[in-house]
């Protein structure tokens, strides 16, 4: 997986291939075909993994602290320049290639769906409504990070982490759950 991030970073996502993976990795190309498939499919394995264990879910007690804390780790994780290269290249990728789309959308939805239980803990503690929707309130957290990060070109530093997940705190403090409009008519 180390040395998939670390071509990605180097190569982008269109430079990237299994043979270069491989002699990076000191296998055989074989060994990877056999395990994975394909090249989509180690991507896929890494981005679940980075999913999965880069980011511990926090639990500091109330909505503002849990969101700054994986807010914080979420920028830390950026700042490891393999990790930011094969980030970078595969949002690029994904705009133009359905196969990077997918591996992408699986990586984004495995750590929202992890996420979604600080959610879950701050409607427990009603500090947002019962109703809010954890997915979406995670999803704008990332959007945040990773627009300013990759589109804006923002450093990933705490100072964003803070801003975003006090914007997003914010805003899930105040959903009110309706998908009526202001109205609620």
């Amino acid at each position: 997986m180390r040395a998939t991030l670390e071509e990605m970073g180097e190569h982008g996502y269109a430079g990237t291939t299994v043979e270069r993976v491989a002699v990076r990795a000191g296998v055989a190309k074989t060994t990877i075909y056999r395990r994975w498939g394909s090249l989509d499919g180690v991507l896929a394995d890494l981005m679940a993994d980075q999913a999965a264990q880069a980011i511990p879910v926090p639990d500091e007690g109330n909505l503002a602290a849990d969101l700054q804390a994986l807010a914080r780790a979420v920028v830390a994780t950026l700042n490891d320049p393999a990790v930011h290269g094969a980030f970078a290249s595969m949002l690029v990728a994904a705009i133009q290639q359905p196969a990077a789309r997918e591996v992408f959308d699986r990586f984004l939805a495995g750590r929202v769906a992890r996420m979604t239980v600080v959610i879950d803990r701050a409607a427990a503690r009603g500090e947002v409504p019962p109703d809010a929707d954890g997915s979406e309130i995670m999803r704008t957290l990332a959007a945040l990070l990773y627009s300013r990060v990759f589109l804006i070109g923002e450093p990933a530093s705490p100072a964003l982490a803070d801003a975003a997940a006090a914007m997003v705190t914010a805003a899930a403090r105040e959903h009110h759950g309706s998908t009526t409009g202001a109205g609620g008519s």
